[in-house]
């Protein structure tokens, strides 16, 4: 496994050619009009992403169930509470039991 210095440096690598690349195709094309679809794909890609993203959050926001009231959770560990305090004196009322 590659350590991560090695990643590092090669991240560092990659990123300054693509830079060097990305704006020699843009104020230097090899052929005319490249620079413009350059700087429309750059634009679609980032609004794409941009609402992708939020595409996402919607759907999440849409399809989660919302949370139960508190109210009702309340209520849930007041029965969960009292079961175990029904069982807490059960065992102690066994072991009085067991003692006599």
């Amino acid at each position: 496994m590659p350590s991560d210095r090695a990643v590092g440096a090669l991240l560092v690598v990659v990123s300054i050619v693509v830079i060097v690349v990305y704006g020699w195709l843009l104020f230097a094309p090899p052929r005319e009009g490249l620079d413009v679809l350059l700087l429309k794909l750059t634009a679609f890609i980032a609004v794409a992403g941009v609402f992708g993203i939020l595409a996402w959050i919607g759907y999440t926001l849409a399809t989660t169930p919302p949370p139960k009231p508190i109210e009702e959770i309340e209520k849930e560990l007041e029965e969960e509470l009292k079961r175990l305090e029904k069982e807490l004196e059960e065992t102690e009322k066994k072991q009085e039991q067991e003692k006599s």
